[in-house]
C-alpha cells in the first residue's frame, strides 16, 4: 500500500512538473473576426513547435488576448508583455530590436502585390505603366505596417488606417490601390464584396519588392526562437513547410495569372543585408511554379 502511495506521488509531482514546465507561447490576436491574413503563419508556427516537442518539450499555443495591429504586437514583443512571437517584414531596425528566424514564412510571396481597388476604377488603373506612373497614384496601407516605408521611400503618396477600413476606403474613391499579397486580396475581396459591392480586383498590375516576411522574438528569448527555427528547419527536410505554403497559396497564385500581368519594381531601402537572397529554395519564383 506505501509502495503505490508513493509511486502515485511521484506521478502527480511528475504531471505538475510537466505542466509548469510547459513553452507557453502567444501570438497576436486578430484584428477582427473575418481576419484570416495569417491562419498559414500560424499553422507553421504550431507544426514547428509539434516537430520539437521530443527534443523541446510540451507546450500551449494561443493568441493574444485581445486584437493588435502590426504597431502594438510590436511594442507589446519589444516590452516582452503578452506576445512572445510575432509575424512582420524584416527590415534592418527591425533585426536590431528582435530575434529574426531568417526563413521568409511565405517564401517572399508577399512581394508580389495584387490592388483591390474601387471596381468602376479599372480603367484609370490601365494607365499606369510604370514606377513615375505608380507615383500619381496613392496608395492605402494599415495603420503601423511596415510597408508604409517602402512605399513612401519611392515617392509614393500612402493613406493609413485601420485594417478593416481601408476596403471601404478603397471602394470609396479614397485612394487608389489596396496593395495586397497574392494570397491576400482574392479572399479578402471574396469576404467582403456582398457589403461593400464596389470593391474589386485590379486584372492587370502587379507590384514587386522583396519582402521578406519572419517570426520575430523578444531579444531575451532565444530559447523560444532556436525551438521555432529548429521546427521550421524540420519542416523543410519532410516537406510540411512547402505542404503549407501550397495549401494557402496555390489557387490565389493560379487566380492571379501572374504571366499576363505588367510588373513595376519598386525598391525595399531597409532590405538587411544579411537576407538570405543567394538560397533560392527558401523563394518563391513564379517562373518555376508548378503545382
Amino acid at each position: 500500500m506505501k509502495r503505490s502511495w508513493l509511486v502515485m506521488a511521484i506521478l502527480v509531482l511528475f504531471a505538475g512538473f510537466m505542466i509548469s514546465g510547459q513553452t507557453k507561447v502567444v501570438y497576436p490576436g486578430y484584428e477582427s473576426k473575418t481576419d484570416t491574413r495569417f491562419n498559414d503563419l500560424i499553422e507553421i508556427l504550431k507544426t514547428a513547435l509539434d516537430e520539437t516537442v521530443p527534443s523541446f518539450g510540451p507546450y500551449t499555443l494561443e493568441p493574444s488576448k485581445s486584437g493588435m495591429n502590426e504597431a502594438r504586437y510590436l511594442q507589446d514583443l519589444k516590452s516582452n508583455d503578452e506576445v512572445n512571437v510575432a509575424w512582420t517584414g524584416t527590415s534592418e531596425q527591425k533585426e536590431q530590436d528582435y530575434i529574426p528566424i531568417r526563413i521568409p514564412l511565405r517564401k517572399g510571396i508577399l512581394g508580389f502585390r495584387v490592388c483591390l481597388i474601387a471596381q468602376d476604377n479599372q480603367t484609370g488603373i490601365d494607365s499606369i505603366r510604370t514606377l513615375a506612373d505608380l507615383r500619381k497614384a496613392t496608395i492605402g496601407q494599415g495603420t503601423g505596417w511596415g510597408d508604409v516605408d517602402i512605399y513612401r521611400a519611392n515617392g509614393i503618396t500612402v493613406v493609413t488606417s485601420e485594417y478593416e477600413d481601408l476596403f471601404k476606403m478603397v471602394a470609396g474613391h479614397r485612394f487608389d490601390l489596396y496593395p495586397r499579397g497574392i494570397s491576400e486580396a482574392f479572399p479578402e475581396y471574396d469576404a467582403r464584396h456582398e457589403a461593400i459591392p464596389n470593391l474589386g480586383i485590379e486584372q492587370h498590375l502587379l507590384i514587386y519588392y522583396p519582402w521578406p516576411y519572419y517570426f520575430f522574438f523578444n531579444k531575451s528569448n532565444g530559447a523560444l526562437a532556436k525551438r521555432v527555427e529548429t521546427g521550421i528547419r524540420m519542416m523543410m527536410k519532410d516537406g510540411s513547410f512547402d505542404a503549407i505554403f501550397k495549401k494557402y497559396n496555390s489557387v490565389w497564385i493560379e487566380k492571379a495569372d501572374l504571366k499576363d500581368r505588367r510588373i513595376i519594381k519598386v525598391v525595399n531601402p531597409n532590405l538587411p543585408k544579411d537576407t538570405p537572397l543567394d538560397d533560392a529554395s527558401l523563394w518563391f519564383d513564379p517562373t518555376k511554379w508548378e503545382l
